[in-house]
């Protein structure tokens, strides 16, 4: 069949929509189907496929103490107009269908069966319960819908109830692996705090900043690593981190290259305060065979189990966060342990499983 992706974000910057697109493209045409995705895009770099057909321009908003890259360019209806003339879709799959302008625009034009994807959870409605008489007329476009998570299905279901079916994200096995060799500027006897992911309040930086201040009082051969771009809502890090030794800020790195950071990790930290519907970057590192410590939040304990593929910890919990780190440091072969079990679990949520189940449910709507 040939399927329409449509992305309502720039999809030259990387992004959890993008990312989960970027797959469902690749494990479609290795199942034989044709792919187009439809999205904005700013540059050439980044998840730019030949497949990708380029609407609108991006331009940031803020939205949920970060920014959207969106366009609201005012020629989207004729280009929407042309491409679904010209392309003929068997089907439509729009991820966060309710975000404007595209994706909206796509499933009013369009005149085949029409798929949503909604992957957020956020613990205030925004524009859900503002826009509401708006939004529920382009609701009522879609023919099937899916949530990546239990979080993301109950917060969009609050305000648009409708019969949705959880397919999670996913995760690519072959890229994040433990036979993914370490960087060698990182393998040199330290043993390496991870945190990969936007530096913004709500992914908890600071608070992993205050326990790794703790813990290098007690454990003098720790590195921190920091993954991932500033945020211009963000706080500046790097000053709350002067005084401290080894903490190596390594902003945004090549995807081909990421797999590789988690190869370099003892642990990966993930303690993000909330707003997460699913924590992907926690089975990056299980697929690479670490052990994780984690919030205990909605979207995180969708992925793991507090004493098997690593430690939960109460959001914003400093004193828990250093607890937690220090008894895997101090018992390294239980954090083996962990990482092999969560390496176990992420086989479940590898990319092709994730591709056939939305499969599957294409082909239930096309008959």
């Amino acid at each position: 069949m040939k399927v329409g992706l449509v992305s309502p974000y720039d999809y030259s910057y990387p992004g959890g929509v993008t990312t989960h697109i970027f797959h469902l493209e690749r494990c479609f045409q290795e199942m034989g189907h044709e792919v187009r995705i439809m999205a904005p895009c700013s540059r050439q770099e980044g998840h730019v496929s030949t497949n990708l057909i380029r609407l609108g321009q991006a331009i940031p908003f803020p939205s949920g103490g970060s920014f959207a890259r969106i366009t609201l360019s005012p020629k989207l209806l004729f280009q929407v107009k042309r491409v679904l003339e010209r392309e003929r879709f068997d089907v439509i799959h729009a991820h966060e269908p309710l975000t404007p302008a595209l994706p909206p625009i796509v499933l009013q034009e369009a005149e085949v069966p029409r798929v949503g994807t909604f992957h957020a959870f956020h613990s205030k409605p925004r524009g859900y319960f503002w826009y509401k008489p708006v939004l529920e007329r382009w609701f009522r476009h879609l023919d099937s819908l899916i949530a990546v998570s239990k979080p993301a299905m109950d917060f969009v279901s609050r305000h648009y109830p409708g019969d949705y079916e959880l397919i999670p994200n996913g995760v690519d096995t072959r890229c994040f692996s433990p036979e993914t060799p370490p960087l060698k500027e990182l393998a040199n006897g330290k043993r390496n705090i991870l945190f990969v992911g936007r530096l913004e309040e709500r992914k908890g930086l600071d608070c992993l900043l205050e326990a790794y201040r703790r813990l290098k009082a007690r454990f003098s051969d720790l590195r921190l690593v920091i993954v991932g771009p500033r945020s211009r809502l963000g706080r500046d890090y790097r000053n709350m981190s002067q005084g401290l030794d080894d903490v190596v800020f390594s902003g945004s790195v090549p995807l081909d290259m990421l797999p590789r950071y988690y190869a370099s990790a003892f642990v990966l930290c993930a303690p993000a305060t909330g707003e997460e519907s699913f924590g992907m970057v926690l089975l990056e590192a299980m697929a690479t065979g670490k052990p994780v410590v984690a919030s205990r939040i909605d979207g995180f304990s969708q992925v793991m189990t507090h004493g098997r593929e690593g430690l939960m910890v109460p959001p914003q919990d400093q004193d828990a966060l250093a607890d937690a780190l220090a008894h895997l440091l101090s018992h390294p072969g239980q954090a083996r342990e962990m990482g092999e079990q969560g390496r176990q679990h992420a086989q479940e949520y590898e990319w092709m499983n994730v591709a056939q189940k939305v499969d599957r449910l294409y082909q239930r709507l096309l008959s």
